[in-house]
């Protein structure tokens, strides 16, 4: 399965629980989409990002932790650990400043987003700094945005949303954010900068399964003007 398959068939489950404006008023957009999709890929990033001698326990560890992390229903494993092995959330305390700590604050904001403890989130994601992936940096920032939108604060998640779409843009990721940041300029009746969003995602990134759909987002803001 394609990466796009994966962050695409993963989030309608996720959307059911979410309950956020989005929802309430469009039934064929999932909003958040980044709390699942960053599980399927820090599995790749972390291997690139653990190579301090000092953190080699911690990635070893930090496998651990990904494993339950996969499974909905150990998932508080993957933060508290099981009494053997150390969750994310040891891990970034007990090995900070290391390489495999910074992915573990990532997974953390992942997962709190998913279980709707979305200060949480904040706080964890806010302690990652970059690694020059380009994929998982922009996802990372997108991630605050998520956290951001689902507690309303739509001027601070449009920010966070611009500055990740603008991030190491790629043909993955900038469309995804593009369309996130639409939304919540059209959640603030902004909808001269939700255009130009939308507009952003046809005319620079065409290929993309976001603009596969995005003309009617483009009619939309353009009827709201």
């Amino acid at each position: 399965m394609s990466d796009n398959q994966k962050r695409h068939t993963a989030a309608p489950a996720h959307a059911k629980k979410s309950g956020n404006f989005i929802l309430e008023n469009q039934k064929s957009l999932v909003f958040i989409v980044g709390g699942i999709l960053v599980l399927v890929l820090l599995y790749i990033g972390y291997q690139r990002f653990y190579l301090a001698p000092r953190a080699e326990t911690a990635a070893d560890q930090l496998f651990k932790a990904e494993t339950y992390a996969s499974v909905d229903s150990l998932q508080q494993r993957a933060i508290d650990g099981d009494g053997s092995y150390p969750g994310f959330k040891e891990i970034a305390d007990e090995y900070e400043n290391t390489k495999s700590a910074n992915i573990a604050n990532a997974y953390l904001g992942g997962l709190y987003l998913r279980q709707g403890k979305y200060q949480e989130a904040i706080n964890a994601l806010e302690k990652y700094s970059n690694t020059g992936s380009v994929v998982l940096d922009p996802l990372v920032i997108g991630l605050l945005g998520d956290a951001y939108s689902e507690l309303k604060d739509y001027k601070k998640a449009a920010s966070y949303y611009k500055k990740a779409a603008e991030k190491n843009s790629n043909t993955f990721t900038s469309p995804l954010l593009l369309k996130k940041l639409g939304l919540v300029y059209e959640a603030q009746n902004d909808f001269k900068q939700a255009l130009e969003a939308y507009k952003r995602i046809q005319s620079d990134f065409p290929e993309s399964q976001e603009a596969s759909s995005i003309e009617s987002y483009i009619a939309r803001a353009e009827a709201r003007l």
